[in-house]
């Protein structure tokens, strides 16, 4: 496997798969960010741009990765290369994870706090999905305000970290001292950059995510913290 982007060489066995296309190609303003998760160059509603970031990440999961070559008229070219490996005499089935326990969504209220529209929508239709009950918030501050003074007023906070003004971590800081209790996912597609930041007590949820990792992390999250808004209005 060649260096990609400043990746070092590989001399292991690889399989390639290339495909090429004769269209307009790759501008030169999109050509370093088109694998970064959510990034579109179509309009409002037309995609998520999170095609290629996911063909990113299964390829670097699996001990590969996904080359691209494009001038502007000429079409691109895609390399995706993966690890060969050699057939196992025999195959044992892997274990299987155990799912979350299951929880009765339709009595949690999750406040959604997101900037990004196209993202926020994304995410807004996932826990509807999952049949929790949701409000969307820009921003961290309006986040602060709905939630309350004793932050009651949901079952769990599903927030993004990297946001104009206070970042996420700092929202859900602020939450757990008026709550302790409160369930907290985060969420960032720059969870290596921000990792020094520290997620400590909190969920994390790298992006881009699927609606069975947004339900195992919301559930797992509960778990955790079990008192909810629900249940304290119901005692």
């Amino acid at each position: 496997m060649p260096r990609i982007r400043g990746d070092q060489v590989s001399h292991q066995p690889f399989v390639s798969i290339a495909l090429a296309d004769t269209g307009n190609g790759i501008c030169p303003d999109a050509f370093e960010r088109i694998f970064e998760p959510f990034f579109t160059t179509k309009a409002v509603g037309k995609g998520t741009g999170l095609g290629l970031s996911q063909v990113f990440g299964f390829a670097k999961q699996s001990g590969g990765n996904v080359d691209v070559a494009s001038q502007p008229g000429q079409g691109a070219v895609f390399t995706l290369y993966l690890p060969e490996v050699a057939p196992q005499a025999a195959q044992h089935p892997a274990p299987q994870e155990d799912p979350p326990q299951r929880q009765d969504t339709t009595q949690h209220h999750v406040l959604i706090v997101e900037d990004n529209l196209e993202v926020g929508r994304f995410a807004n239709q996932i826990l509807q999905d999952l049949g929790y009950q949701t409000t969307w918030a820009t921003t961290a501050e309006q986040a602060l305000a709905l939630a309350g003074e004793d932050a009651l007023a949901f079952d769990g906070i599903f927030s993004d970290v990297v946001m104009p003004g206070m970042t996420g971590v700092a929202m859900a800081k602020r939450l757990r001292e008026r709550r302790p209790d409160l369930p907290v996912v985060l969420t960032s597609g720059y969870s290596e950059e921000l990792a020094d930041s520290g997620y400590e007590g909190f969920e994390f949820l790298p992006k881009p995510y699927s609606a069975d990792q947004v339900a195992r992390a919301l559930a797992k999250a509960m778990l955790q913290a079990p008192y909810s808004a629900a249940t304290a209005t119901a005692t």
